[in-house]
């Protein structure tokens, strides 16, 4: 295998389609591999089946099984065979098949693929991506369900992003394989084919920078933030909220480590009031960081403390309770109630 293998496929296609977040991802995908030679895909049956959720699908037909290569069920030998593809000059994207199977993986991810840029005062590159499907709502067990991306957002030398949407699936991916830092790329699988979320994507638009956070929806009496699954709870809220005349500002976050609160600062300082929401259990989280952050800037401008719905501090529970576990419409509409009448 050399740095310069071409590919003689060619996936561009200039016309605006409807799609998932699947379907936009695997588009995006198949947009950085044909653009540049070096971008390689791995992982656990990503090839002839075209990885569990489908997401790439066809792509190893396309590019041959030298740049889709299936690899055996070893987190930690994915993630260190990224790490020497990524030293010989490639761009390799890793798909780790469920969130909770990335623990084995964990020490080449923080001490390596973390640490080699700086160790080497600059002079390696990691441009590795990791592909983590992530978050409830799919009725899976144990360790198919876990939002474990406060780990990973605290760890110095990754960056770390995650999509709400397809527009945003098909820039960011290709955004972060552009990256020269290491990039974990959290994936809502709950939302992967969800056709309520079918959007059209422009491969001609300008899209937003990759490390920004965005206002997706304007509102007056208090700023809902939220990044991944939660964004449509928190959409689903305002659209709710709406109804009985309270008008809610939406923010996503998109990006993770680093946090771009700037937008945020500037909407509770109008608003006054927020509430953080996420799956992942709340102790010690990023929405933690969002409340410290937010209270240290905008502390004269607060009218009620800063409030958050997230999983709970618990394992991820059993099917049959995750409706009970996840953040959802009641939760975050009772938890505006609190805020505006503290």
């Amino acid at each position: 295998m050399t740095a310069t293998m071409k590919s003689t496929v060619d996936v561009s296609n200039s016309a605006v389609q409807n799609l998932t977040i699947g379907k936009a991802i695997n588009l995006g995908l198949r947009t950085a591999m044909e653009a540049d030679s070096k971008v390689i895909v791995l992982g656990e049956d990503v090839g002839k089946l075209g990885g569990v959720f489908r997401i790439t699908d066809g792509l190893q037909k396309d590019f041959g099984e030298q740049r889709v290569l299936d690899t055996p069920l070893a987190e930690s030998g994915i993630i260190g065979t990224a790490v020497g593809l990524a030293v010989r000059g490639f761009r390799p994207v890793c798909e780790i098949q469920f969130e909770g199977f990335i623990f084995p993986g964990f020490d080449q991810i923080s001490s390596q693929l973390a640490k080699l840029h700086y160790r080497t005062q600059g002079k390696i590159k990691v441009p590795v991506v990791i592909r983590v499907p992530y978050g409830g709502g799919i009725g899976a067990v144990e360790h198919h369900s876990e939002s474990p991306e406060s780990l990973f957002a605290h760890v110095a030398g990754l960056k770390v992003v995650s999509c709400s949407n397809p527009v945003d699936a098909y820039w960011m991916i290709q955004q972060a394989i552009t990256t020269d830092d290491p990039v974990l790329f959290f994936e809502p699988k709950r939302l992967y084919h969800s056709g309520n979320l079918k959007a059209p994507v422009d491969p001609s638009a300008t899209p937003d920078p990759l490390f920004a956070s965005r206002v997706v929806r304007t509102g007056t009496a208090a700023t809902l933030v939220a990044y991944g699954p939660s964004v449509k709870v928190a959409l689903d809220a305002a659209t709710a909220a709406e109804e009985e005349g309270t008008s809610l500002e939406v923010i996503d976050l998109r990006t993770l480590s680093p946090l771009d609160l700037d937008p945020v600062f500037e909407s509770v300082r109008r608003t006054g009031r927020l509430i953080a929401i996420s799956e992942a259990p709340g102790e010690s989280s990023l929405t933690s960081e969002i409340a410290a952050r937010v209270q240290q800037e905008c502390f004269y401008s607060l009218e009620a403390p800063v409030l958050r719905v997230t999983g709970f501090d618990t394992p991820y529970p059993p099917t049959k309770l995750e409706e009970d576990y996840l953040p959802d419409l009641d939760r975050v509409l009772h938890t505006v109630d609190r805020s505006l009448n503290w």
